[in-house]
Formats: C-alpha cells, sequence, structure tokens
C-alpha cells in the first residue's frame, strides 16, 4: 500500500520524465487540464494555459535526444490535507537549472499538477 508521498513522488518523476524526453502524452497525465503555468522571469509574467503550454514542449527538441545529463531533484513535498500539496523540485534542461514550485489536487483518487510556477536560473559551466 503506497501513500500520498509515494503517489506524489511518482507523479514527479513521471513530470521529470515528460519534460526530458518531451512527451506531451504524459505531461497531459500528470497535469490537470486547468493547470496554470507562470514565471515571473519574463517580462511581461508569462502564464499559459495547458492548452498553450502543451504545443510549446511538443515542438522542443528532446533533452533525451540530445543526451544531456539529467540532474531532477526533489527538494520537497509538504501535504496540506487529503486533497492538497506542494513540492519544490529542481531540473536541468537546456543549459539553464529550474526551481519549480508544483501545486496538486487530488482528484478522484488520482494527483495532477494544478500550478508550476518556475524560475530560472543560468547553469554553471561543467555543471551537471
Amino acid at each position: 500500500m503506497t501513500g500520498p508521498i509515494e503517489e506524489l513522488t511518482g507523479v514527479i518523476t513521471d513530470y521529470f520524465d515528460a519534460l526530458y524526453q518531451c512527451d506531451t502524452d504524459l505531461l497531459q497525465k500528470v497535469f490537470h487540464p486547468k493547470a496554470v503555468y507562470a514565471t515571473a522571469d519574463e517580462s511581461p509574467l508569462l502564464h499559459r494555459t495547458m492548452d498553450e503550454y502543451v504545443p510549446v514542449v511538443a515542438a522542443r527538441v528532446s533533452p533525451a535526444s540530445r543526451r544531456e545529463p539529467r540532474n531532477d531533484v526533489i527538494e520537497e513535498i509538504q501535504l496540506a490535507g487529503n486533497n492538497t500539496a506542494f513540492a519544490r523540485v529542481r531540473c536541468t534542461m537546456a543549459g539553464k537549472a529550474y526551481v519549480d514550485f508544483l501545486t496538486f489536487v487530488r482528484e478522484d483518487g488520482r494527483w495532477r499538477i494544478m500550478a508550476k510556477i518556475f524560475q530560472m536560473n543560468a547553469q554553471a559551466e561543467g555543471a551537471a
């Protein structure tokens, strides 16, 4: 029997895999259809719906096809209750390091990302 932390860890692992492989089918399984994607790294603030975000990922050359090294880290998972959670995660892609704040909702017994708010930083030369 798995608990919510293990279930959330599985969803986050799928999230990392979806980004690394640019797998939009998997991406749509981990994100709620009404999820929000945003960053203040761009001006004006970048905000996308899932209908806007999925084609962006589909158009990318996947990090997997470029054999980029992976550096996916789950720093923290917090439960707010039975159906709401938060995770702080890090990953690297295309020479940039990302810190993602992911909020989750559990609907019909399934955890999905409801919001992704991220910070992008230049990755140090030679960093994994």
